[in-house]
């Protein structure tokens, strides 16, 4: 989660939401982002989607099965739908996402009967850490 962290202050230094995500394979990292829709001109540029693309070139294949997913801000109701079509083992998430997390807070998006594949998912990996980087950004875009 500090790779993932690392990138989340990436994002915050280029002006995006400062969330950051690392994919693990066998132990080591094959794929490290941050969010980029606002200097990509992309909607999908979530650090997770990020990672996932990185880590299907790395690995030469869309599924990534066995791997684990480190992200500092709970997924978004697309990104679960990206992993759960590359087939990642975990998704393990700082931060709970009141408003669009698609795990545990808005949506459980895992329990729609119908999905084909589920992850396990595990939250509260350096909570506050990944909390107070996500706050502190919009504090200070508020100017608050």
């Amino acid at each position: 989660m500090r790779a993932a962290l690392a990138q989340a202050r990436r994002a915050e230094a280029e002006g995006e939401v400062p969330i950051g995500a690392v994919l693990v394979v066998d132990g080591r990292i094959v794929a490290e982002g941050f969010n980029r829709p606002i200097g990509s001109c992309d909607p999908t540029a979530h650090a997770e989607i990020v990672v996932l693309r990185q880590a299907a070139a790395a690995v030469g294949n869309y599924r990534l099965t066995g791997a684990e997913l480190y992200v500092t801000v709970e997924p978004c109701l697309m990104c679960v739908g990206a992993l759960v079509h590359a087939r990642v083992r975990r998704v393990i998430f700082g931060a709970r996402e009141p408003k669009t997390g698609a795990l545990v807070s808005a949506v459980e998006a895992l329990s729609i009967p119908t999905l084909n594949h589920r992850f396990a998912v595990t939250e509260g990996v350096l909570e506050p850490e990944c909390r107070e980087l996500l706050q502190a950004f919009f504090r200070a875009r508020r100017g608050v």
